[in-house]
């Protein structure tokens, strides 16, 4: 089968929303009147960013996944994506099994693939998606990274930890049980990206990222932008580590210790970390129930540099926490 062929049995479907879809060599967007594209790419190597025996078709989730999370990051309704695919050879059961699940998850967020490449080489996928966010007043409503304020709430989505204890038993270096690595898995290679709430949260939250790399990594980012500083209480973050699983966590071995750091520094979680004015506690709450996806208020904004972590008792912690980083 040849790259044409390839692209058009697996990758091809009529264009949708697009002014012109795939098999030109370039692909029309036409915007909504009063909006802003916003655009993000992510890329995905075997062996970096997922193991080799992946199931293919939630390789395909993950691979458009990591990119919707960035939309919704932002506070943007997805309209396209682009996909970059090197290939060692054409596999194409691998191949029916991964476009399914790419567009499963397209489909679900009306995101439609209007181009890309192909290439021979080591197993790499890249995708650029682009959304659309609202200018209303002459003002755009995306969230950003630079506008967290002293005196806001902390907030996170969702529960924290479960992908890096996938990550961990994959590895070999926690034993699991097979449905508690079932669940973990799941979240590691299918994460559910927060479209909903990223666009329910535009006008109450005032600065937003995604969770990819570790939650207090991620959060400096905020604080860097925004020239601020925080304050978490770990014992409401610790909350949140696999919620629904978390009481089986210490018989496969995983202690307090460990579940503390995989929550604020495992990874791969894909959640929403926002910070709001606390006049808006009731909005935050409204839009959590709208986009029916639980946020939890883990710690506030300050004036002073730096990101301060509370004990139980309110005690400083010394501890640090390192966030994933592909250079460090």
């Amino acid at each position: 089968m040849g790259e044409f062929d390839l692209i058009a049995r697996y990758f091809t479907r009529p264009a949708a929303r697009a002014a012109l879809g795939v098999g030109d060599d370039c692909a029309l967007l036409q915007p909504a009147p009063g909006t802003q594209l916003a655009i993000s790419s992510d890329m995905l190597v075997e062996g970096r960013h997922f193991f080799a025996d992946v199931d293919p078709f939630a390789l395909g989730h993950k691979a458009l996944a990591v990119n919707l999370s960035d939309l919704a990051a932002c506070g943007a309704k997805p309209l396209a994506f682009t996909l970059a695919l090197a290939l060692p050879r054409v596999d194409e059961a691998w191949l029916a099994a991964f476009s399914k699940g790419l567009f499963a998850l397209a489909d679900a967020h009306g995101c439609e693939l209007v181009g890309g490449d192909t290439t021979q080489g080591p197993l790499n996928i890249c995708i650029t998606v682009f959304g659309e966010v609202p200018v209303l007043n002459g003002k755009s409503q995306a969230l950003l990274r630079s506008g967290a304020r002293p005196g806001d709430d902390v907030y996170v989505s969702g529960t924290l930890g479960d992908a890096r204890l996938a990550l961990e038993a994959l590895r070999g270096t926690v034993a699991l049980p097979p449905d508690l690595l079932a669940q973990a898995r799941q979240r590691l290679e299918q994460p559910a990206p927060r479209v909903a709430l990223g666009q329910a949260l535009r006008g109450i939250a005032s600065a937003a990222i995604d969770v990819s790399d570790g939650l207090l990594g991620d959060l400096r980012h905020i604080l860097h932008t925004s020239k601020t500083g925080a304050t978490l209480e770990t014992a409401l973050v610790i909350n949140l580590v696999a919620a629904g699983s978390r009481s089986d966590w210490p018989t496969a071995g995983i202690d307090a210790e460990k579940q503390m750091a995989f929550a604020l520094a495992g990874g791969d979680d894909y959640e929403l970390a926002f910070t709001a004015p606390a006049l808006a506690r009731e909005a935050v709450q409204a839009a959590a129930r709208q986009a029916q996806t639980p946020v939890s208020r883990i710690g506030r904004i300050d004036a002073d540099p730096g990101l301060r972590l509370l004990d139980a008792a309110g005690a400083l912690l010394e501890r640090r926490y390192a966030s994933f980083d592909h250079f460090a």
